[in-house]
């Protein structure tokens, strides 16, 4: 890659550098959200259990509090609490608007768990495509080198053309982390959501079984 880098134009270079970046940047989010992924798992069924082992909701949060580092769970404990506005959210019935607040609470934790999960998709995507242009521009330049011999040569046509063809090699060796990335972390959130739904369902049961 290094021959290939001093032998490139400004464009070459350009991709280069642009995969480069990608690399560095999946390989960064993957091992963020790994971590992440992984402590708030841990956190999640913690404080799931310290939420049921609470004596009440409102003598719970202190307990959820210690467990849950990411913030899952204390988001749908605080939307059962959360007072009425005026005006539809103020009339509507309290069973549905805390179906509602639950919800909106529950979505903004799964754009949370799912944070980051774009970069690994584009970059999985878009990184071969990225390669292949710089591999089309090189052989674009091999070619006019090559035209502008008077002998021709096995060697003097693989050597430039195969310097070329790496650049399709590293964005196939930059794309292929991030998708097994973005497919590996992708399952990992999705498990949680399910769990995060089903503690959100239950919160709501719960809520309508203290006031019947």
């Amino acid at each position: 890659m290094w021959q290939t880098w001093l032998q490139a134009d400004t464009l070459g270079r350009a991709v280069i550098a642009v995969l480069m970046a990608m690399s560095v940047g999946s390989w960064c989010v993957i091992v963020w959200k790994a971590w992440v992924l992984r402590r708030a798992s841990l956190g999640l069924q913690r404080a799931k259990a310290a939420l049921w082992q609470a004596s009440s909701l409102d003598s719970a949060d202190a307990d959820v509090a210690h467990w849950d580092k990411e913030g899952l769970v204390l988001p749908l404990l605080a939307a059962l609490r959360q007072p009425p506005v005026a005006g539809l959210d103020a009339a509507n019935a309290p069973a549905q608007r805390r179906t509602r607040l639950l919800r909106e609470a529950l979505q903004d934790v799964v754009q949370q768990l799912q944070s980051g999960h774009t970069i690994l998709a584009t970059v999985g995507s878009v990184s071969p495509f990225v390669g292949l242009l710089g591999t089309v521009w090189g052989i674009y330049h091999a070619l006019l080198g090559i035209s502008g011999t008077a002998q021709l040569s096995l060697d003097r046509i693989a050597a430039p053309v195969g310097e070329a063809l790496i650049m399709t090699a590293a964005g196939l060796i930059v794309a292929i982390p991030a998708v097994v990335g973005y497919n590996v972390l992708g399952r990992r959130a999705a498990l949680m959501e399910a769990d995060l739904e089903g503690l959100a369902l239950d919160l709501r049961d719960l809520t309508l079984a203290t006031e019947a």
